[in-house]
């Protein structure tokens, strides 16, 4: 398969599932625009490596999933440095946990914003485009927690199952512009966003790390194991592919059994 046509861009992705997404749709030869925070040399490495690794080209936009009119700025550099945006992921997202009755309020909105509401921007600002060729690619990370719940996570899983939701809406309406969505929904990642939440939940259930990582973390998965962020980017790679042509609306399961039960 190969994308040497096509442009993509990928939010959150200057590490974790992100990181691992942009490099294997760069690979396939996607020129990509990466997004996310972090110190500027080590973005500026990320993104040069993309274009050394793969020969294509490789942008960066730090614009603030919070904040539409940022978004909205992204998703119109992109077009008209790279030419268009045939791929979008929607990777971005936050974590907090913490009872109900402690959520501070902010993290609530903060959650909410970066994990679902900028799903819905960046799909509004990169529609048009795909339409009007006929051709279009809309990923979306959700999570296991898009299907199921889990405690102390009330913003988190409130967002995952808006995502699920606003993916099936989106699929319906493109379905005819050659145009799928689709939602993948890993278990627990070995990544940055899983690593930090460690000490919160901790700290919420009065565990050590260690019981956090096997009762809390790897309890839900039969397989015991960590999906890996090179598994969700083959899988993203494949949805991009003409054999996923028929593939639209779903949310697909990467979770190691977890929801099967």
């Amino acid at each position: 398969m190969t994308l040497t046509s096509r442009s993509a861009v990928i939010t959150g992705s200057t590490s974790g599932i992100g990181l691992a997404i942009a490099r294997a749709l760069a690979k396939e030869g996607a020129n990509v625009m990466i997004n996310g925070f972090g110190p500027a040399q080590e973005i500026e490495a990320t993104r040069a490596a993309i274009e050394q690794d793969f020969g294509v080209r490789a942008l960066y936009h730090g614009a603030d999933m919070s904040k539409p009119a940022e978004i909205t700025q992204m998703i119109a550099t992109a077009q008209d440095q790279l030419g268009a945006v045939d791929i979008l992921v929607n990777n971005a997202g936050i974590q907090h946990v913490a009872p109900v009755e402690d959520f501070p309020p902010e993290k609530w909105d903060q959650i909410i914003a970066i994990n679902l509401s900028s799903a819905f921007h960046t799909i509004r600002a990169a529609t048009p485009g795909m339409k009007a060729r006929k051709w279009g690619r809309i990923i979306n990370t959700a999570s296991a927690h898009s299907l199921v719940a889990s405690p102390f996570k009330s913003a988190y899983v409130t967002a995952k199952h808006g995502l699920a939701g606003l993916n099936k809406t989106i699929a319906l309406e493109l379905a005819s512009f050659g145009i799928t969505s689709n939602c993948i929904s890993p278990g627990y990642v070995w990544t940055p966003l899983v690593e930090k939440q460690i000490p919160d939940t901790m700290k919420a259930r009065n565990m050590t790390k260690e019981e956090v990582i096997n009762t809390v973390l790897l309890a839900a998965q039969p397989t015991k194991q960590f999906v890996t962020v090179d598994q969700v980017a083959a899988l993203t790679v494949f949805l991009c592919s003409d054999a996923a042509s028929q593939i639209t609306g779903a949310n697909i399961s990467m979770d190691g059994g977890w929801t099967a039960a």
